[in-house]
């Protein structure tokens, strides 16, 4: 399969007529042009409040906080918080989000005072939607689910682990 698709992908770059019949381009690296128009100065002042209000203000924890909200909280519009999301922090603002997001889920994950709840119950704490979201997210970022990051936690801290499995006495 790999071995058509290097001869496809030769015979469409070498043939010009074979890239005109089937309409097709050769993928160009583009920036967007917003961007540029954001100048460097007015990059790192936004970068500063955008860390205020997301990371230090804990709005990555609200649900409903979007880019559109930040950037009236801002005064601004949303294609300079994305400008500056992606040129500063080189991701989009959701991954910017759910990256504050995972790490508050990680700290919370092996907290002993969090033990007994349950993943939905995390995923609620930190900002999430849905499961789905969180774990697809929380995967992406450590290459575990949630779950596995706990139980690798508890192997390497074993005294957590029976501490969790003694009752409570009365």
């Amino acid at each position: 399969m790999y071995y058509i698709c290097i001869v496809i992908t030769y015979l469409v770059t070498k043939n010009p007529r074979i890239m005109a019949k089937y309409n097709l381009t050769e993928k160009k690296e583009k920036m967007a042009a917003y961007r540029s128009l954001v100048s460097p100065q007015l990059m790192d002042e936004l970068k500063e409040k955008i860390l205020n209000i997301i990371l230090i203000q804990q709005r990555y924890k609200d649900k409903n906080y979007s880019a559109k909200q930040l950037a009236e909280d801002l005064g601004t519009n949303t294609r300079y918080i994305s400008a500056v999301v992606n040129v500063r922090f080189h991701m989009n603002y959701t991954s910017f989000v759910n990256k504050f997001r995972i790490e508050e889920a990680m700290a919370l994950l092996v907290d002993k005072r969090y033990q007994d709840l349950n993943m939905e119950d995390i995923s609620d704490m930190v900002g999430f939607s849905n499961r789905q979201s969180f774990y697809a997210s929380f995967y992406r970022i450590n290459g575990v689910t949630p779950r596995d990051y706990k139980m690798r936690h508890l192997a390497q801290h074993p005294s957590e682990e029976m501490r969790l499995k003694k009752p409570l006495k009365k």
